[in-house]
């Protein structure tokens, strides 16, 4: 199953060489690798290095795995590594595993290195590659998914961390008969990173917001607001903020930060949640700040979102739901040109095991046809 060499697009799989020691070690010391690979010496010396060069290799082989370089195809500079290892050879499946040193990044390595790798293996005998990444690689998870892995779910606690605990693992595989081309996502990035209509702008939410999110999440209106109505706990507003990335990566939700543009603060935040692909169907929910309420930002917020669905995505249905007493809320909804549709009794969890009644609104992607946007208020 293992080759000599394998050409990728721009980048070739080759043998490890003793001269490769300098750059494995400033590969292997870079605070990426130090995070998401298995625990690694710190600092990553060139000792380290030529140690896994003449013994962490054989060890790889030993064990039914297989372990290239990845250089580039025309100067054979050293741009990473890539293997497979924990084969179960009666399944004919095995795990893919790499790095891309710092100087490599952004320029489609890993991508091009895990397409030729999974196409010699699956075309050599193996029928299935699993590739395994933390929730808050997003780097990684996007690799996967140019690759023609597809995401299959979430596997608890099977990692050691290095506090003593356990991290959770997103799984995506690819089999044999798979294409291996690009699969396509439910939800694709903004065009040019964010959306904004001069006043207002949306970007994503990401690692850096977990202090601003934690302001928003415990104000008593939000909680108030909030299903089920419960205080967040401080690990669960971190978990929201560093796997948002991987959420919206999955097709399940885009949460987005309301940024003031004249002023750069986070205003508020909005998240899309795709929750019935089957029939086109997303919703929206949004809280905001205290001190930038009443100046039509969440309309404003909600108008853009919509517009990026409609267009860029296969949603042809929003929906939103709001407090009966919620009177503000409902006016947000009406003025992004959100109609009332429905009145559901009972249908949220509301406290101390009580029920909540939810005014139901709905925004067709005909109605932005037919009315057109309405970005002036």
């Amino acid at each position: 199953m293992s080759a000599a060499e394998i050409n990728g697009d721009g980048v070739r799989l080759r043998a490890y060489r003793p001269d490769d020691a300098e750059a494995v070690a400033a590969g292997y010391d870079d605070p990426l690798a130090q995070r998401f690979l298995p625990p690694l010496p710190s600092p990553f010396t060139l000792r380290h290095a030529e140690r896994f060069l003449s013994e962490g290799v054989e060890a790889v082989f030993a064990d039914g795995g297989v372990v290239y370089a990845i250089a580039d195809l025309q100067t054979d500079e050293l741009l990473g590594g890539i293997g497979f290892d924990r084969v179960v050879a009666h399944r004919r499946q095995a795990e893919v595993g790499y790095w891309v040193g710092p100087w490599a990044r952004g320029r489609g390595v890993a991508t091009a290195a895990v397409r030729a790798l999974s196409a010699h293996a699956l075309g050599a005998g193996l029928e299935r590659l699993e590739l395994l990444t933390h929730w808050e690689n997003a780097p990684s998870q996007r690799v996967a998914l140019a690759a023609g892995f597809q995401r299959e779910g979430v596997r608890r606690g099977a990692l050691p961390d290095r506090s003593g605990g356990r991290d959770d693992l997103v799984a995506f595989a690819r089999l044999a008969g798979d294409s291996g081309e690009p699969l396509p996502r439910l939800l694709p990035d903004l065009p040019g990173g964010e959306l904004s209509d001069g006043v207002v702008t949306l970007r994503p939410l990401g690692p850096d917001d977990i202090e601003f999110l934690t302001t928003l999440r415990n104000l008593p209106e939000v909680i108030a607001t909030s299903v089920p109505a419960v205080r967040p706990t401080a690990e669960e507003i971190r978990r929201r903020a560093v796997r948002a990335a991987a959420h919206w990566l999955a097709g399940s939700r885009a949460d987005l930060v309301i940024v003031d543009t004249a002023s750069g603060r986070p205003a508020g935040e909005l998240g899309l949640f795709y929750q019935e692909p089957v029939t086109n169907q997303a919703m929206i929910g949004y809280s905001t700040l205290p001190e930038f309420r009443g100046r039509g930002f969440t309309t404003r917020a909600a108008e853009l979102v919509a517009l990026w669905a409609f267009a860029e995505t296969d949603i042809a249905r929003l929906i939103a739901g709001a407090n009966p007493d919620n009177k503000a809320s409902q006016r947000v909804l009406e003025k992004a040109g959100f109609k009332r549709e429905a009145y559901l009794r009972s249908r949220l969890p509301g406290p101390d095991g009580a029920r909540e009644d939810d005014v139901q609104f709905v925004l067709l992607a005909e109605d932005l046809l037919t009315e057109g946007p309405r970005l002036d208020g």
